[in-house]
Order: structure tokens, then C-alpha cells, then sequence
């Protein structure tokens, strides 16, 4: 992306807070991806992608489990919008998600309660079973096995 990563920037500074500050300002900023429009969401999502792999992973893992929170608030339809940005854009670029932590990014989820990790799932396998063959084949590529199977995919 030409410009700077204001979006990274506001991701990088959201881990580094404290968990009261963090939750409310995240939730604004994820009901605010819906506003935007599809070009805007799409440079969110690939700075977003750009930045997680550069924050610290104890900050990096903070960050994310709220985000997962947060997501199980949602109503199913914006859980799925703002999911399948992201599962859409690694579906086209599966090289964006390999630079994670992704044994970490497990673990965050099965810290979840079981309630939450349900919702969560439930959301993930109904955009994956949703995807074409070559954007599923790309994506499950790079999602472990042990997530697929912690999944149900």
C-alpha cells in the first residue's frame, strides 16, 4: 500500500493499552469498518495484516483476544462482514498470514470460554464451506491442523 499504515499505527497503539481503554475503543473501531466503503476496508484489512506480525506477542495476543471478544458480541452478520474480509483478502494472499504466530493466535482462541469459541467457529466454517474451491484450497494451506480440526473444518 503507498501511504503510511495510519491503520497499523492505531493497531500497534490499541495492543499497548490497558485492557479498560482498549475494549471500548476497539469495539468503536470495528463498528466503524462497516461505514466504510468496500476500497476502505480492504486497505484496513491489509494493514491490519501488515501490522500484527510487528507487534510484541504478549501485546499482539491482548489485542487479538479482545478482538475475538468482541466478535462474539456482534450480531452474525456483522461477525461474518468483518471475518470474511479478513478470510476473503488471505484467501488472495495466503503469504499475509504465515508471518504470524499462528500456534499463538490457537491458543488466544482456546482461551476463550466455550460459549465464545462456539460462536467464533461456527462463524469461521460458514465462510470457509461458503468460499470457491481455489480461495478454500489457498486459505486452508496456511490454517494449521490442529486449528482445522479444533474448528471442525
Amino acid at each position: 500500500m503507498a501511504g503510511p499504515n495510519y491503520a497499523g499505527n492505531i493497531i500497534v497503539n490499541l495492543a499497548n493499552l490497558p485492557d479498560f481503554l482498549r475494549k471500548p475503543i476497539l469495539k468503536k473501531r470495528m463498528m466503524e469498518f462497516f461505514t466504510l466503503s468496500d476500497e476502505e476496508k480492504k486497505e484496513i484489512i491489509n494493514n491490519a495484516l501488515e501490522a500484527g506480525p510487528t507487534i510484541p506477542f504478549p501485546n499482539f495476543s491482548k489485542l487479538f483476544k479482545t478482538w475475538l471478544e468482541i466478535l462474539t458480541t456482534l450480531t452474525e452478520e456483522e461477525r461474518e462482514g468483518l471475518f470474511f474480509a479478513y478470510i476473503d483478502e488471505v484467501s488472495n494472499n495466503p503469504q499475509k498470514l504465515i508471518t504470524f504466530n499462528l500456534d499463538g493466535i490457537l491458543e488466544i482462541y482456546l482461551t476463550l470460554d466455550n460459549e465464545k469459541k462456539a460462536i467464533l467457529a461456527h462463524t469461521i466454517k460458514r465462510i470457509l464451506d461458503g468460499l470457491e474451491d481455489t480461495k478454500k484450497k489457498r486459505t486452508f494451506l496456511v490454517i494449521p491442523d490442529n486449528a482445522k480440526k479444533l474448528l471442525g473444518l
